[in-house]
């Protein structure tokens, strides 16, 4: 490992190493790669449980991700169209790709999507804000870009055991704003910038009965 040093990466108060405990140090830590030790792609993958926005539990072991394949990209996505988000992993070494379905209990849920008009056509900078029994929930229209790999241009909404949203609010990139009141859950919607109309894509009761959602218009 690297000893502590400066955001100038000078060490300035080197420490020598202990030998009990076989570890070792190098002076530069851009130089960790070369020195043979690094500990890339060693590091098991961890997984996060988020407690009411205030806190973070490790569950990595009880939810089995706990690769040590090497994970470098990472991509949310409802596989299963249940509502819930799936994890696909994709590693350097071992694992090509991993899939790893969300088991947790089901909740209550909203999925939507944009169609802008004077905004770009996914919508893609808006800001939504959901409100439900009091309680907010913030999320921007920009999908997660990481190493390898792409979320879908769509906002997913975890509302616990809400079974409505009170009201949902978008806010344009053009500045538009838009209100929609009493939404029903467990479905995905799509809004059209300059449209109070609601399309329906898809819902829990049509995955269920085998239904496939209506194929997406092309572009126009």
């Amino acid at each position: 490992m690297s000893q502590p040093f400066n955001r100038g990466a000078i060490v300035p108060a080197p420490i020598e190493p202990d030998k009990r405990l076989k570890n070792w140090w190098v002076e530069n830590p851009w130089l960790i790669a070369a020195s043979g030790k690094s500990l890339s792609g060693y590091e098991r993958n961890r997984i996060f449980l988020n407690v009411q926005g205030k806190d973070f539990f490790e569950i990595s072991g009880l939810t089995l991700a706990d690769s040590d394949a090497d994970g470098r990209g990472t991509v949310a996505a409802d596989l299963t169209n249940d509502g819930m988000e799936d994890l696909l992993v994709r590693h350097v070494g071992g694992l090509p790709i991993a899939f790893y379905e969300n088991r947790f209990p089901k909740q209550n849920w909203l999925r939507v999507t944009l169609r802008g008009v004077k905004s770009n056509r996914e919508g893609i900078g808006a800001r939504l804000v959901a409100e439900s029994g009091g309680q907010k929930i913030v999320r921007e229209m920009f999908p997660n870009n990481g190493f390898m790999g792409q979320n879908a241009a769509h906002v997913h909404f975890g509302l616990g055991k809400a079974t409505k949203l009170d009201k949902l609010s978008i806010r344009w990139p053009s500045g538009a704003v838009q209100e929609f009141k009493d939404l029903e859950t467990n479905r995905h919607v799509r809004f059209t910038e300059e449209s109070q109309d609601i399309e329906v894509r898809w819902t829990a009761e049509t995955v269920k009965a085998g239904v496939v959602a209506s194929t997406p218009q092309p572009p126009q």
